[in-house]
């Protein structure tokens, strides 16, 4: 769905009384009016103070909503009294916003933040929650509403604004992505939808299978030679810094289905496989975020797409094929697909662009979701400076990272008999064995992160930010890397 319009204005107290969507104020925990609220408190004949004056009130948390429906003394068909402080945290603040997206429907929604702390984060919080993915309902939804934020520092906050909706925008489009069937969302469709992102100043190219094949990006391709539809890679390139220096590189696992191949999975729950490009999926929905905000870097998101069917032509367990870089591989198991197809793309990255920093996400392992369950993505690296950014940039988003271990004895759980690797090392750490496997494609001396993020793609119950189903998660984390350490002042 399209992303939230909201609109910043100067304070008009005047437009409470007509205002016939919702109305929103802020009271403090110490149940304060600021000057938007004493004037609805008026409107209202004393409803606002009577709901301070309770005592449930004194028991809500920052950034708790009560909603009163078709108050006395106005139009507006409710009345949303945002429990919070004059300076909440940034967290208190977004939770705020989507509290009120989660009420407000398709309603037209007046806020009044006056001169609070983080007006702008109450609003990305509000884009962040209000979606929905509805290409697939055959009932009409109602279009949804414009929310006009009435703050003290109207200029001050828009700017403040405008960059986060940019986070909000690219998340809403990871969602879409991973929310889309598979009979919808094809490798080629992807890769259609990734192209019509030239028109924000990205460079997109898409490689062809014959093109793949003359690389050598066999394990890849590998992947997808059961299935009828083509294997791609999509290259995404994003020069905002102005020069020729290197750039971080995010690599994407995008198998648009996942049946496991020949090593069939279960049928329970393998509905759920259309997720499974959820890392190419965040690649995409943070390129865009970047273009959007014309972030001072220099980014580029690879990404490979293909379908992992069983069929006469599908690879076979026991079957070797030899990777970009030389390096063969027995496959013991076809369900363990997404590092095939990361190997050669990383391996492909660091061959054209020599990045400054390789980022892969996939939704890799069923195993960190046992150990880490669908709080925190798995976090491995090669480097700590890098791995340690990426970590405070997560924490700073409220987006959940642990960091996971790497290290010999795992790698040695790979060796295989008749080839360079297996691309299993059996049911003991999975996925950090698959963390192993994939370091094996990085160079010496460039700084790398894993993402496993199997966990926290997508998820049955609502989270802070989102409704169940695709998070974004991810792309937030992502945008404030590339601007904590990537990003030039020039």
């Amino acid at each position: 769905m399209p992303l939230t319009d909201i609109s910043v204005h100067a304070i008009d107290l005047d437009a409470f009384a007509t205002h016939e969507g919702r109305l929103a104020v802020l009271v403090t925990k110490d149940a304060k009016l600021d000057p938007a609220g004493r004037r609805v408190n008026r409107l209202t004949k004393g409803a606002v103070q009577r709901v301070v004056d309770s005592d449930s009130f004194g028991k809500k948390r920052a950034g708790d909503v009560i909603s009163l429906r078709f108050p006395a003394g106005v139009v507006a068909e409710a009345l949303d009294i945002v429990v919070l402080d004059r300076r909440p945290t940034v967290a208190e603040a977004r939770r705020a916003g989507a509290n009120l997206a989660k009420l407000r429907g398709s309603a037209d929604v007046l806020l009044a933040t006056g001169s609070t702390r983080h007006a702008a984060e109450i609003g990305f919080g509000l884009a962040m929650r209000d979606y929905a993915f509805l290409p697939h309902k055959t009932e009409a939804e109602p279009a949804t509403g414009a929310v006009k934020v009435m703050a003290g520092a109207p200029e001050e906050v828009k700017t403040e604004l405008e960059p986060l909706l940019a986070i909000a925008d690219g998340a809403h489009m990871t969602r879409d992505l991973v929310n889309e069937p598979a009979n919808h969302l094809t490798t080629t469709e992807f890769a259609d939808r990734l192209v019509e992102m030239g028109s924000l100043g990205l460079k997109v190219q898409v490689l062809e299978e014959p093109e793949l094949e003359e690389l050598g990006m066999r394990t890849l391709l590998s992947v997808g030679q059961g299935s009828a539809s083509p294997s791609k890679v999509v290259v995404m390139e994003w020069n905002g810094a102005g020069d020729d220096s290197a750039p971080l590189a995010l690599i994407g696992k995008g198998v648009v289905f996942d049946t496991g191949g020949i090593s069939l999975k279960p049928a329970g729950g393998m509905e759920d496989m259309t997720m499974d490009m959820g890392g190419a999926g965040t690649v995409a929905g943070a390129m865009r975020t970047l273009a959007l905000r014309k972030a001072k870097a220099n980014v580029v998101g690879l990404v490979g797409l293909v379908e992992n069917m069983p069929s006469s032509t599908a690879t076979r367990p026991g079957d070797v094929v030899t990777s970009m870089k030389g390096d063969t591989v027995e496959i013991i198991n076809t369900d363990a697909e997404g590092r095939l197809v990361l190997c050669d793309v990383m391996w492909y990255a660091q061959e054209r662009f020599n990045p400054a920093g390789m980022i892969d996400l996939a939704t890799l392992t069923g195993a960190i979701i046992i150990g880490l369950g669908h709080e925190n993505a798995g976090v491995f690296s090669n480097d700590d400076a890098l791995c340690n950014a990426f970590l405070k940039a997560a924490q700073t988003e409220g987006e959940g990272a642990w960091r996971m271990p790497l290290g010999k004895a795992y790698d040695d759980m790979l060796k295989s008999r008749i080839a360079d690797m297996k691309n299993v090392g059996g049911r003991a750490a999975g996925s950090v064995t698959a963390a192993q496997f994939l370091q094996r494609f990085v160079k010496d001396g460039c700084p790398w992160i894993h993402l496993d993020i199997a966990g926290v793609a997508s998820v049955k119950s609502e989270t802070a930010l989102a409704p169940k189903g695709a998070t974004g998660w991810g792309v937030a984390s992502l945008n404030r890397l590339v601007a904590d350490m990537f990003e030039s002042d020039g």
